[in-house]
């Protein structure tokens, strides 16, 4: 683990899409661990609403007001009730020998403040750590170009597994596969963002010609996805009638929606 950790420090072991630091904390070893509310050292403009810190989640995510106890992932164009961001949302496990943990913490991008989670060789539910990915989330603060403007990066260096056990998963494959995006959690047009491929069994994976490693959006390094979140952001108003049907599925998915015994 000693030569994991240098490595690490030096950005040689991830990939060139992945950034160093932004490892001031980390989550323990566990599979449902998340982290306490985290100041991000500036705020955000989420879809309208501004945040200021956020929870680290084990499972590839980060959320706004609530952790996200969810290890299976869920689709994000549904009313997730959560705001949420996820470079890769699927059923993270690090308690096996052989995987890292998530580290996270402030930094600088190009000069700009930033806050960023790294998920560097980690395994995947339950305790496996046969293979291992390392994905990376950076917020930067692009307050210059107007307040509250972010920049959100999702940096992929290696991606050799998709899905636990739990999510139905073999050998880390198939089942209820892996997701990438964003949402405020109202699942109202205009509020959400997948990454092609999100949900499909193989997609994101290196061995893919689709692999995430292999592409990038607003950026000339491969692994490297960009995406600008800025004030003229802003969830659509529905009608008193959807309100009540948002309702009413909020309640059925709360039913339907399994969670582990801790």
């Amino acid at each position: 683990m000693a030569v994991v950790g240098m490595l690490w420090a030096t950005g040689t072991l991830q990939g060139t899409a992945i950034r160093p630091g932004f490892d001031a904390w980390s989550l323990p070893k566990s599979d449902v661990i998340w982290s306490p509310l985290t100041p991000l050292g500036f705020t955000l403009d989420f879809f309208g609403v501004t945040y200021s810190s956020v929870y680290v989640n084990p499972n590839g995510n980060v959320t706004f007001g609530a952790p996200n106890l969810e290890q299976t992932p869920f689709n994000l164009g549904s009313h997730v009730g959560t705001p949420i961001i996820a470079p890769f949302f699927a059923d993270v496990d690090t308690r096996a020998a052989g995987s890292d943990v998530v580290r996270y913490g402030p930094g600088t991008v190009d000069g700009h403040n930033a806050f960023g989670v790294t998920w560097g060789n980690v395994g995947y539910f339950f305790k496996h750590a046969d293979k291992l990915n390392t994905f990376q989330l950076i917020l930067i603060d692009r307050s210059d170009r107007h307040l509250g403007e972010v920049e959100i990066e999702f940096n992929y260096g290696q991606i050799l597994w998709e899905s636990g056990d739990w999510s139905g998963g073999a050998d880390g494959f198939g089942g209820l596969s892996a997701r990438a995006g964003y949402s405020n959690g109202t699942g109202l047009p205009g509020t959400y963002y997948e990454l092609p491929g999100s949900g499909v069994p193989g997609f994101f994976l290196d061995a893919s010609s689709t692999g995430l490693i292999h592409h990038s959006r607003d950026s000339s390094v491969s692994g490297r996805y960009v995406f600008s979140i800025g004030h003229d952001l802003r969830p659509v108003i529905p009608a008193p009638t959807a309100l009540l049907l948002g309702a009413i599925g909020v309640g059925l998915v709360g039913r339907l929606r399994r969670r582990r015994v801790l």
